[in-house]
């Protein structure tokens, strides 16, 4: 990690960058840069980094450490006539904020910028006024078609046009904090094993693709071919509009997940650890899948046994994605306390 930059700063870099899913090579190559100060770092053919921080010894476990670095947006599907663009979303879009945004489409040349068109309340009926489908939106970037397709492309990705920013008593609210925050634990955890003497492999993978299915995740696992891993990912932080028991507290620390999928004896021993050094942590049960990379590792070639570590974010899939600092870095204490203690 560029030690000219604390967490706070990494986070709001991170989040300005681009990189919806399948197409994360902005985001891709500023993680590089940070994650080849602790080993070797190798992009997929699928966009994923990976990075090798210890080769495991014969005989000792291998432990891989994850997070995606990919964003929802949407993609270009047509141009129109008139040069306004049709779009559909890439990932899990809340299409509650689209009307009126302002927008980027990040084409071959740079980036392009746009509004998402919002009908007058003066001129719409009550059916109108309804929350219409992603493909039913127009994105106009005030152009003709035939400038517009000189510039922009079917496939080009849309994402809103959002200013990442800190906020008072230690929070950043951003775009793409799902998952960056979770890369950037991930950063923190290797800060903090910086001069320890590990007894397991390591390797630690910024993922592509989860918010369209975890494919970056599974086939980067099944090169690594770990014993155990840990997914970073983010859950939902507590808002008075949301129902408590399915949030978890800001400034309480990681949230260790507890799912049929999961390795019971790695959730027990993360809370075992996170209590003995004091690390702040709550508890996230979920009844089946999780919803993230864990889903498609721990059924990589024979099976990965496989932890989870969850942020509390508040606002999650908009561009006000906000979390704490210091459950970002309390993430990754946990990360490292337990890489410590494999093996």
């Amino acid at each position: 990690m560029d030690r000219s930059m604390d967490t706070e700063q990494l986070l709001l870099k991170f989040s300005a960058l681009t990189g919806v899913s399948g197409q994360e090579s902005e985001a891709a190559a500023f993680g590089a840069e940070l994650l080849k100060a602790y080993g070797t770092v190798y992009t997929t053919p699928l966009g994923s980094l990976l990075c090798q921080v210890q080769a495991p010894k014969e005989g000792q476990p291998h432990l891989l450490w994850d997070a995606h670095m990919d964003e929802i947006g949407m993609i270009v599907t047509y141009i129109e006539d008139s040069g306004f663009l049709r779009v559909a979303a890439c990932g899990g879009v809340d299409r509650r904020l689209l009307p009126a945004s302002l927008v980027k489409v990040h084409t071959a040349d740079g980036a392009v910028p746009g509004v998402v068109c919002s009908t007058p309340p003066h001129l719409s009926s009550d059916e109108e006024k309804t929350n219409k489908k992603v493909e039913e939106l127009y994105i106009d970037v005030g152009l003709t078609r035939e400038a517009a397709e000189k510039r922009i492309a079917p496939g080009d990705r849309v994402t809103i046009d959002a200013c990442p920013r800190i906020m008072l008593n230690g929070f950043v609210s951003g775009k793409a904090l799902d998952d960056r925050a979770g890369c950037v634990a991930l950063l923190c955890g290797l800060e903090q094993l910086k001069g320890v003497s590990l007894r397991c492999g390591l390797s630690v993978l910024f993922s592509s693709m989860e918010e369209v299915g975890g494919q970056g995740a599974g086939t980067a696992a099944h090169r690594v071919n770990p014993t155990h891993a840990v997914v970073v990912d983010v859950s939902f932080g507590h808002t008075p509009d949301a129902p408590r028991e399915k949030c978890g507290e800001m400034k309480k620390g990681p949230m260790i997940g507890f799912s049929p999928i999961l390795d019971r004896g790695m959730s027990q021993g993360l809370v075992a650890l996170a209590e003995e050094r004091e690390i702040p942590f709550q508890r996230e049960v979920m009844s089946g899948k999780t919803g993230t990379n864990a889903d498609r590792i721990v059924t990589t070639r024979g099976g990965v046994k496989t932890g989870m570590l969850s942020i509390p974010l508040k606002y999650m899939h908009t561009p006000i994605e906000t979390v704490a600092v210091e459950d970002v870095e309390n993430t990754g204490k946990l990360l490292a306390a337990y890489a410590e203690s494999l093996g």
